[in-house]
């Protein structure tokens, strides 16, 4: 364990943490905040056992395991997701985004990223407890592990036992399923960006190119080096955003905490000797279970901690002893530390950094929805020719020239006709149709001409309207300016 009062940051982060909050309450000063108290002494195995937590565990991490089926769905006759990025095309699902809408993305990304901040906001690490895809992976992984090992006793013992063939005995059908996950991590990413189906059939046939393979393998090793032997150590030590929640969280976020004054003092059930007067103490049976739970090692017990990443484990632990020993649950809840400064709770709507972080994410989500809701399959732009800007024909008429591109953001050939809307006198000269291909930009050139004598202004409105041939209901239209002397 780590002795917080040797940590020359452990006055400024105690202060962070109490900030706001009448220290001179003696419940907020049994609570505790601790810089980092953790087991450090080689791999923490985790004890598992079932409760609500848990199951809620499980669920996010099915949802986050289906990264692994994703490159195999199909939609309309090709991959459903796939990042395209030879041809700048983004397929997701019956949705196809060019660079030109890239914006809708980058909206995308700024509301997860606002939801992560007031996530941590409200709750503490809940990314890191439930949907982190380390946390996930190391999950995984460590229920392998005790298939292959047994309990976390056992593997202790193995841990500590010299090298011989028993012991890789053990090790290798580990290691081996690890690396099959390892191995389908890597290349499920790298299906997300080729086609699953191609990117199989080339594997076998050894085409696959130098950045494939070297990505693969890389992110391969990678998965099983972090979420198979390093796990908490990258959670406490190596995550940036470990550090960057602890300035997100407040004295108003709830995480899970244990409740001092119930709890102490603490100490095991056991019935007074003849004559010996029964000891006072709290709920809190001193059984470990909190701490055997934790996937970082965390004693909840000495207050909130750096490594606790709020997954809620420990609350399942204790819950089940209180249930055993016919004591209220409770003990280890979620709760903030003005709560146990005696503060009355603040709704989250009145919270400033809450309602900071959701105006944002809300202005992200209207814009990602109205992105979404009128992008078209087909984008237009038209240059005005400059050099010249108009030229008088033979017979008097007032010419002008533009060059219409036609981008084609669907996935189908585009066979679109071009057709101007202006004065009743106007003719325009341009291809019938032109042809263009998928994620490419079509150009078509035109020419518009209007009698001298029926023109009455300089620049005169008139609208150049693209239409997919195959899909009539498909079209944009492009308003210009048909500019005369």
């Amino acid at each position: 364990m780590s002795d917080h009062n040797q940590d020359p940051n452990y006055d400024a982060t105690h202060k962070s943490q109490l900030e706001g909050v009448d220290t001179s309450n003696k419940n907020l000063q049994n609570i505790g905040v601790e810089l980092l108290s953790v087991h450090t002494d080689g791999t923490v195995h985790a004890k598992r056992m079932s409760g609500r937590f848990r199951t809620i565990k499980w669920i996010v991490a099915a949802l986050w395991l289906s990264f692994f089926i994703g490159p195999y769905l199909q939609w309309d006759g090709r991959q459903a997701i796939l990042f395209d990025l030879v041809n700048r095309q983004f397929h997701i699902f019956g949705l196809t985004i060019l660079p030109q809408d890239i914006w809708v993305l980058a909206m995308m990304l700024l509301f997860a990223a606002l939801a992560l901040a007031a996530t941590t906001a409200v709750a503490g690490r809940l990314w890191c407890g439930y949907a982190c895809f380390q946390t996930v992976w190391m999950d995984v992984f460590t229920w392998l592990e005790e298939k292959f090992e047994g309990s976390p006793k056992k593997r202790e013992r193995l841990e500590e036992q010299p090298w011989n063939w028993e012991k890789l005995r053990k090790k290798l059908p580990k290691w081996a399923a690890w690396s099959v996950i390892g191995f389908m991590t890597g290349f499920s990413f790298v299906a997300y960006f080729d086609p699953a189906l191609d990117l199989w059939a080339r594997l076998f046939s050894f085409e696959w190119t130098t950045t494939e393979t070297v990505i693969i393998l890389g992110l391969s090793a990678a998965t099983v080096f972090f979420a198979g032997f390093l796990r908490e150590q990258v959670c406490i030590g190596f995550c940036p955003y470990a550090r960057i929640q602890g300035a997100m969280i407040d004295t108003e976020t709830v995480v899970p905490t244990y409740d001092v004054d119930r709890g102490e003092p603490r100490g095991r059930m056991r019935r007074p000797k003849p004559g010996e007067e029964a000891p006072e103490l709290g709920d809190c049976i001193d059984c470990n279970l909190c701490v055997a739970v934790c996937p970082t090692g965390v004693d909840i017990r000495k207050g909130q901690q750096f490594g606790c990443i709020t997954c809620g484990l420990c609350i399942d632990a204790c819950d089940s002893v209180m249930e055993k020993i016919k004591k209220p649950k409770g003990l280890i809840r979620y709760a903030s530390l003005a709560e146990f400064a005696g503060k009355p709770f603040k709704p989250f709507y009145k919270r400033p950094r809450v309602l900071v972080y959701s105006s944002i994410m809300s202005l992200a989500a209207i814009a990602m929805i109205w992105g979404l809701m009128t992008m078209s399959p087909i984008d237009v732009k038209v240059l005005h020719e400059r050099a010249p800007l108009f030229v008088q024909m033979s017979d008097g008429s007032i010419q002008n020239k533009y060059y219409a591109k036609v981008v084609n953001k669907s996935d189908r050939l585009l066979e679109a006709k071009i057709t101007v809307d202006g004065p009743e006198s106007m003719v325009y000269i341009v291809d019938e149709q032109i042809n263009v291909v998928p994620g490419t930009v079509g150009t078509a050139t035109l020419l518009v001409r209007i009698p001298k004598e029926d023109i009455e202004q300089t620049n005169t409105p008139i609208d150049i309207k693209v239409q997919d041939l195959n899909n009539p209901q498909v079209y944009e239209t492009y308003e210009s300016m048909f500019i005369s002397p």
